[in-house]
């Protein structure tokens, strides 16, 4: 793993799980870091904002800063600039990620793109059905991600795919993604980290979203069995990933780092 110069990692099921870190993922976080490799969090979470999140995994120990983390609604907002400049834009989302939205106008009537973020309890009929409305009058669809479930301390949770999948039958339109795991996400992220795909390496709960993506884009996978993680999952899946560990913890081990000196955080408190 010489070549490595970058690591990108997801944060939700590999790092954390309902933002209390997993054991051994602080340690292995500095370890990376001070092995002087460059490192960004790539996520689909769609709650919370950059500036949210770092502060949440700094509290918790994590060497982390608001211009380490690449957030799905960062790149939604490029992708509009790009691809649909000025529109008019509906957001379905779960939390607030305004401050991510950066030159995005956000509007409620005469929609040209309705942009669908993380699920929660906003996903209800009529905020669906109104999507579908926009749809059917001409509105183009942009999802952040097409992720059907994610892992938190109470078990798997329904995420936004299941509704994209949803509007985009009935609509008959096809979504736009523009989070994981589309390809340009992980380019934005190779971007921002200033290497390419060969000198990259990609950490994910996700068997097809984080990992076989990335492997799609050159970056070399490796799969962890945790957060979203399952048997049958990984089984089924439409690759093989190209390294396998049971934790983020494992990696500075694969990454020929050496033995990880056990760092008292959070983490040694969490319940998980």
């Amino acid at each position: 793993m010489d070549a490595v110069r970058a690591v990108l990692i997801d944060i939700d099921g590999v790092l954390t799980v309902s933002w209390k870190p997993l054991p051994g993922t602080v340690a292995a976080l500095r370890a990376v870091r001070e092995a002087g490799l460059h490192v960004a969090l790539v996520t689909n979470t769609t709650s919370r904002t950059r500036a949210s999140i770092a502060r949440t995994l700094a509290d918790a120990g994590f060497p982390v800063t608001a211009g380490d983390i690449l957030t799905a609604p960062a790149v939604t907002a490029a992708h509009l600039a790009e691809h649909h400049p000025g529109a008019r834009c509906a957001l379905l989302n779960s939390g607030d990620i305004a401050e991510d939205l950066v030159g995005v106008t956000l509007v409620d009537d005469d929609v040209e793109v309705v942009v669908v973020g993380g699920a929660g309890p906003e996903f209800g009929y009529a905020a669906l059905d109104r999507a579908f409305g926009h749809l059917q009058r001409g509105a183009r669809l942009v999802a952040m991600h097409r992720n059907l479930y994610w892992r938190t301390d109470t078990g798997l949770r329904l995420d936004a795919g299941a509704f994209v999948t949803g509007l985009e039958a009935a609509a008959r339109v096809e979504a736009e993604v523009t989070g994981k795991p589309s390809p340009a996400f992980f380019a934005a992220a190779l971007r921002h980290l200033g290497v390419g795909a060969d000198a990259a390496l990609m950490v994910g709960d996700d068997i097809e979203s984080d990992v076989l993506a990335a492997q799609r884009a050159g970056i070399t996978g490796v799969l962890v069995r945790t957060g979203k993680y399952l048997p049958e999952t990984h089984r089924a899946a439409s690759g093989t990933p190209d390294h396998v560990v049971d934790s983020f913890a494992d990696l500075p081990k694969l990454l020929g780092l050496g033995p990880v000196r056990r760092i008292k955080s959070q983490e040694s408190d969490s319940a998980l």
